[in-house]
């Protein structure tokens, strides 16, 4: 096959023109540190986006999610449910807090944490004695995940609820934007998310007092004196005034994104969904960004999805397996399990297409035609 140079990725930056705006300003004005008008400026356009009520500019999400546990109260020894089917940013923070992760296993609708499962986990530690601290749910690949359900299990047994809204920022269920039902929710704004700041998060909240709380602990825990007084350990974890500045240029494209990373999911379903090529689709009450477009290989194509991955890389084209689940994963080997291996089967069957927003026609096409070859379908 013959085609035009130049490699396809995964998920790139996509900026929308008034980024350099804000960070000119910004030199300008000599706010090139942990603080200027650009930090709360995002935070303000963050909560305008989202309808969170506060907002935390972060230089991580994976910072985000430390301070949520932080501030929820996690102690050393204590348990938190965590999603199985997630990157590893999601569970590391557990361990940061001396936490012992138990992970939950998907349900097929969404991927997302099963609602039956987390509910025979919570009665089975709690026969052991161990009430779990809290819940920590990931909205995988931007699917919401089922909240009513979920939400009404953490209710009625009194564990606080956190999201892992990191891939998800622009999806909604109900209407309302994921990342705001829980306690606390967490957005990242890595440089293959569907906005980015270069790198960065945010954690969202209803409640003053943690958005309080995790701010302050952002920012070394310094108490308000003249000289620097410390009764508590904090993290070096405040967002930049210069990447607080690409994204507030960025939260201004966010739905335009949204709408191709869409399009991009529609062309691709339109030119490869076949009994052998299946896709996720939205159950009732959900909106996904579509962050990353993800495929289902059925085993009749006797083609593994690594194999696939290899011969779209020799076109330079880059594609990505599903996320290996934590409860695989060598590092969280001991931890305790639940749930009958459906993000196994996920993991064995499928892969993540190019779903860059500034993807051309001509590179759509060529994913498409490349796909199809190696498939030979």
């Amino acid at each position: 096959m013959n085609y035009r140079p130049g490699r396809i990725f995964l998920s790139v930056p996509h900026l929308g023109g008034h980024e350099q705006n804000y960070v000119q300003k910004a030199l300008e004005d000599n706010w090139v540190t942990t603080a200027g008008p650009n930090i709360p400026g995002l935070e303000h356009d963050i909560c305008q986006h989202t309808n969170a009520r506060f907002a935390v500019a972060l230089n991580s999400g994976t910072a985000a999610i430390h301070l949520a546990l932080r501030v929820l109260g996690v102690q050393p020894g204590d348990e938190v449910l965590c999603s199985t089917f997630t990157f590893v940013a999601t569970a590391n923070p557990i361990l940061y807090m001396g936490a012992t992760p138990v992970f939950v296993e998907s349900e097929a609708s969404t991927w997302n944490m099963c609602p039956t499962t987390l509910t025979q986990t919570i009665e089975a530690r709690l026969k052991l004695g161990k009430k779990p601290a809290c819940i920590l749910l990931v909205h995988l690949y931007g699917m919401p995940a089922m909240m009513k359900e979920l939400l009404d299990i953490a209710h009625h047994y009194e564990i606080p609820l956190i999201e892992d809204a990191a891939e998800s920022l622009g999806s909604r269920y109900g209407g309302h934007q994921t990342g705001t039902f829980g306690e606390l929710g967490i957005f990242s704004f890595n440089g293959n998310k569907i906005i980015t700041t270069s790198g960065g998060g945010a954690l969202v909240t209803a409640n003053e007092q943690l958005a309080e709380q995790a701010r302050f602990l952002s920012t070394q825990a310094k108490e308000s004196n003249s000289y620097y007084e410390h009764t508590q350990m904090g993290y070096n974890y405040r967002m930049s005034n210069i990447a607080a500045g690409i994204g507030r240029g960025q939260l201004e494209v966010l739905e335009k994104r949204v709408k191709q990373r869409r399009e991009i999911f529609g062309f691709y379903r339109e030119q490869l969904e076949s009994e052998l090529i299946s896709f996720l689709p939205e159950p009732k009450n959900c909106f996904s960004n579509r962050w990353l477009t993800t495929i289902l290989l059925q085993p009749e194509l006797n083609k593994t999805p690594e194999e696939v991955r290899l011969a779209l890389e020799a076109y330079n084209i880059e594609t990505r397996l599903l996320w290996k689940p934590m409860h695989l994963q060598p590092l969280f080997k001991d931890a305790p399990y639940y749930g009958e291996n459906l993000s196994m089967a996920l993991f064995e069957k499928g892969l993540c297409l190019p779903s860059s927003s500034s993807l051309t026609e001509e590179d759509l096409e060529k994913v498409v035609k490349v796909l199809k070859a190696e498939l030979g379908v």
